[in-house]
């Protein structure tokens, strides 16, 4: 009996060397670490029970049928994250690069099924150089078992791309069909074809982190939700992200425990907003103020920066933020903003997470580059987003809320539960300038009449009164409380239900 529990632990020894010392080595020497060893770090300590350890590729081709090393480049298995499951595969670099053959995609899919039925969040760390050329169309068949199980636990469970390394060819669709990806800077990269095929087809020469690094990817394309220094902060960061998260769209938020109380005011809310309306203020302040112990998750928080999403938690249960951001590009909507929040806003509806909408927006970013840009159809998706909305929606405008942006930042029109206003707000059609200059074009060479028909205007209708009294606004609340008006708000929606048509599926303006 002994002889046989020592082979047992020869052949796992083995299987969790991988590719070996040397490719170990290797991979330490490019600052990343093995894919055992991100489990490690993800996971609760030895929380992790591996599935599939000994699999080998079947391959016979090219020589293949000599090559076969225990687990085929891919870890996979379950463990915790702060005492909650999660399911998880970790590509190994170590061994064929990680490159994805028949039996490594079907390890994948045993843990996506597997998460499916347990009703769990699953995670994937990537660091893999494609499908394994010498498998042809049978991993190009794996490639799209996966896909599919993507497909299939979107809305359902919480799926999670952590790009490690490269990722390219077939490996970056599955990442682009789950819920969020991270990157880690300078080591990992993710694109369709690489700078060889690029300079082979267009004659244009780039690098591959010019091409998809995390740079790339988490300011210019949106692709990525967030990049980080290195292997073990990323990972780390996973954990907390992890924890605010629901397990399955059916479980509810989860519940932490707090010190920080809902009732507590803040004095200096009263003076975020500055005198002059022209004048940019950080809208983070607010959602660090109002949240427990002004823990903030923040998504995407480099690419299209003129809106703020992410996590944070109000008397201990998860919250999704929406904000307009008057340091940027004074907080107007255009493509790319619109597009950021109606995606974070489908992830909440689909989760049941509560989402509070602060609102400073002056308007659509007008210009040739948006029009042409489908600015129409983006802006659009996330007018599509709230309107779908279930969850319970809580917003306060803090200042501007002029034109078509009022309406769309989760208006009461919309589906807005309790849609509040600082005494600072301005809902109006437009700023005061131009709307006079528009009712009274009359005037426009009489600075004096301009001036008075000016402040007229802004008496009328640059505060939040004239929507409260249409009930449009349902209060007007001190900025100190705010913090405490939105944990009554919640706690009131907690058990909010809306029957919605019956259909199919709807048709999303893409």
């Amino acid at each position: 009996m002994k002889d046989i529990l020592d082979r047992l632990e020869d052949r796992r020894a083995d299987a969790r060397l991988g590719g070996g010392e040397k490719r170990i080595e290797a991979q330490h020497k490019r600052g990343k670490l093995t894919a055992r060893e991100r489990i490690e770090l993800l996971l609760d300590k030895g929380s992790f029970e591996e599935f599939d350890m000994f699999v080998e590729h079947r391959s016979i081709d090219f020589g293949m049928e000599k090559q076969k090393i225990p687990g085929d480049g891919v870890v996979t298995g379950w463990g915790t994250v702060n005492g909650r499951v999660v399911y998880l595969f970790s590509k190994d670099f170590t061994v064929f690069g990680g490159s994805l053959s028949e039996a490594h995609a079907q390890k994948i899919m045993k843990v996506q099924d597997m998460a499916m039925k347990a009703r769990c969040p699953v995670i994937g760390l990537f660091d893999a150089g494609g499908a394994r050329i010498q498998e042809g169309v049978a991993a190009l068949g794996g490639y799209g078992e996966v896909f599919k199980r993507n497909v299939l636990a979107s809305g359902v469970i919480p799926q999670i791309s952590v790009i490690m390394g490269p990722c390219a060819g077939g490996d970056v669709y599955s990442p682009a069909m789950t819920d969020f990806i991270f990157m880690v800077r300078d080591t990992s990269y993710m694109f369709v074809t690489g700078p060889d095929v690029v300079k082979t087809v267009t004659n244009e020469v780039v690098t591959a982190e010019e091409l998809g690094g995390a740079s790339v990817h988490t300011t210019k394309s949106g692709v990525a939700d967030g990049a980080f220094e290195n292997d073990v902060e990323c990972l780390l960061q996973m954990r907390r992200l992890i924890d605010f998260l629901p397990a399955n769209n059916e479980a509810g938020v989860p519940q932490w425990p707090t010190a920080d109380d809902a009732d507590r005011i803040d004095p200096s809310l009263d003076t975020l907003i500055p005198d002059n309306p022209n004048k940019p203020y950080d809208i983070k302040e607010l959602i660090h103020k109002v949240v427990d112990e002004g823990d903030f998750f923040e998504v995407s928080a480099k690419h299209a920066m003129n809106i703020v999403i992410g996590f944070g938690r109000i008397a201990g249960a998860t919250v999704g933020f929406v904000a307009n951001q008057p340091l940027v590009l004074a907080g107007v909507l255009d493509s790319a903003a619109s597009r950021k929040a109606a995606r974070f806003v489908r992830f909440c509806d689909a989760f049941s997470i509560p989402i509070v909408t602060f609102v400073d927006v002056p308007g659509f970013l007008p210009g040739t580059d948006q029009e042409y840009g489908g600015l129409i159809k983006h802006g659009a998706k996330l007018l599509f987003a709230y309107s779908q909305c279930t969850v319970p929606l809580v917003t306060v405008i803090t200042r501007k809320a002029f034109g078509g942006a009022y309406d769309v930042m989760a208006s009461k029109h919309v589906g807005g539960d309790l849609n509040y206003a600082w005494p600072t707000a301005q809902i109006a059609v437009m700023g005061a300038k131009g709307a006079v200059e528009i009712i009274f074009r009359a005037d426009i060479g009489d600075k004096d009449a301009i001036a008075a028909r000016t402040k007229e205007y802004e008496d009328r209708f640059l505060s939040p009164f004239v929507a409260a009294e249409r009930g449009y606004i349902d209060d007007v609340i001190m900025p100190h409380s705010t913090r405490k008006r939105l944990a009554r708000a919640l706690a009131m929606l907690k058990n909010k239900h809306v029957e919605m048509p019956g259909r199919k599926h709807d048709n999303l303006p893409l």
